[in-house]
């Protein structure tokens, strides 16, 4: 690689209302190299790539690009250096065109300076796009109007424009299919062989080893180190971050499970799934894996009587019951920790304490008044057992880490003294050290008599967590495996209908 040292930063610190967020970091990148930050909530990751990017002020330490100290007290200064980034907020003007985004504070202007020539900016906009790989959207759509992957697409692709020498992506592929993570992958490739300096900041490792060229890991705002993606590998990456071995990540389950809790027979909707039958018992986890479409998520819905199912039965206990709502299923003794935790799960807006009631405000209220003293009580309790940070129940879920904001999601079904707990992607968008506290935590609920479905597209958690392993395709259940039986091969080969 050329240039070993084309960025370096010494000594970077930097604290918020006294906590230090970055210890004294020293890292260093090339040009024509994509560069991972790994590390859990917390670590620094985004505060070191922001102080490169003139979003924050470090308190100390310098940055020297190409040998030379610079000043990058601003986002403008740091853009002038070339130096752009797409944060996990978008920046994006929602009422605005894409081209509008795109382009905006370049759009091409005819002989009249004031007037803008909108033909050629539309033109314009739909090469970068066509360029960079990213078809099909269409640039006179206003931003508000394209779903969330499209807008991360063209988020990207408002600073790929500016062909910056540092592009850093933080968290890039949260929203993104499959097929558009291809297309990101392809245009990072490219621009490394353009000699672009790529720092790239995900959860998902699999992805970082895909990409990237080398990792630097850090924790608790300290630099742990960095290795070269091929020297290394998962397990050694996780104990850099964690202090754990892979081994240790899922818990040691040897619980044998109890009586059928819940049974699903024949139960179908229209149009997503038709025909679904299985089982489910006390102290048992059956992991349930599909690709993207195959109907897992309407199943849960319908169980949880958040969307209605055309036929068939859901027993719980030996009793059929048909919730009409989820209020039905919470008072059966079901609970659904949603796949979207923002939308679905949480009110964003209102603090810990409200959160974590909202399945069981009736518990704390007499006559329509509520008891604070014996929420605060409760919901102390459950911030304490799930080691919630910070835990300060009058904070507003909204500051919390995703890994924080999905304990607080999790806080409210175990208040809800729930018999069978659905868990659709219980780990999305969480640290590595946050799910392992999840999978310990489940398996605690497990070890206490719950039935547990736990729904997932990743497989070594499905294969890590699961005494049984379903999957469905098409809208159909299609396989079962026992944790002996279940491997990555089978789950895949199953989910996808290839013959093995």
């Amino acid at each position: 690689m050329e240039n070993l040292d084309f960025l370096q930063m010494r000594g970077i610190s930097k604290s918020y209302d006294g906590t230090q967020a970055l210890r004294g970091v020293d890292f260093s990148a090339s040009l024509g190299e994509v560069h991972a930050i790994a590390g859990e909530n917390g670590a620094g990751k985004t505060t070191l790539v922001k102080v490169l990017a003139g979003a924050l002020q470090r308190d100390a330490g310098e940055i020297l690009l190409d040998g030379k100290p610079v000043e990058l007290d601003t986002p403008l200064r740091a853009r002038r250096l070339g130096i752009r980034a797409v944060y996990q907020e978008f920046s994006l003007v929602p009422h605005l065109t894409v081209t509008e985004n795109i382009l905006m504070g370049q759009m091409p202007t005819g002989r009249l300076k004031w007037w803008v020539d909108w033909p050629s900016a539309h033109r314009r906009a739909e090469e970068i796009l066509q360029e960079i790989g990213f078809t099909g959207i269409s640039v006179r759509t206003p931003v508000s109007h394209l779903s969330v992957s499209r807008q991360q697409m063209v988020e990207i692709a408002k600073v790929v424009a500016e062909r910056p020498r540092i592009l850093i992506l933080d968290e890039p592929s949260a929203v993104l299919s499959q097929e558009e993570l291809k297309r990101l992958f392809a245009l990072i490739q490219r621009l490394k062989e353009e000699s672009t300096l790529i720092l790239y900041i995900s959860h998902r490792l699999d992805e970082v080893f895909e990409v990237a060229d080398r990792i630097t890991v850090l924790k608790d705002g300290e630099l742990v180190g960095t290795v070269h993606s091929r020297e290394t590998d998962q397990g050694q990456l996780i104990k850099m971050m964690v202090g754990r071995t892979l081994g240790e990540i899922y818990p040691d389950r040897h619980a044998q499970p109890g009586e059928e809790i819940l049974s699903v027979k024949g139960l179908s909707q229209e149009g997503s799934f038709a025909d679904i039958s299985f089982s489910l018992a006390r102290g048992e986890i059956v992991g349930l894996f599909g690709l993207v479409g195959s109907g897992r998520t309407q199943l849960a819905r319908c169980i949880f009587g958040a969307e209605p199912f055309s036929s068939g039965e859901i027993c719980l206990e030996g009793k059929v019951i048909r919730p009409k709502s989820p209020r039905d299923a919470v008072k059966a003794g079901i609970a659904l920790l949603t796949e979207d935790r923002k939308r679905d799960g949480l009110v964003m807006s209102c603090p810990i304490r409200d959160n974590v009631s909202l399945a069981t405000m009736e518990q704390v209220s007499r006559w329509g008044f509520l008891n604070r003293r014996q929420q605060d009580t409760q919901v102390r309790s459950k911030v304490q057992e799930l080691d919630i940070r910070p835990p300060q129940i009058g904070r507003l879920v909204r500051t919390l880490s995703g890994g924080n904001q999905q304990k607080v999601a999790l806080a409210k079904w175990l208040l809800s003294q729930a018999k069978v707990l659905i868990l659709d992607e219980p780990t999305r968008g969480v640290d590595v050290a946050t799910k392992v506290e999840i999978y310990h935590i489940i398996g605690d609920l497990a070890d206490r008599g719950l039935g547990i479905l736990f729904i997932s597209s990743e497989l070594p958690e499905i294969l890590g967590m699961s005494d049984r392993a379903l999957v469905m395709r098409e809208g159909r259940l299609v396989g079962e495996f026992t944790r002996a039986e279940a491997s990555e091969e089978k789950l895949l080969a199953s989910a996808t209908g290839v013959a093995q």
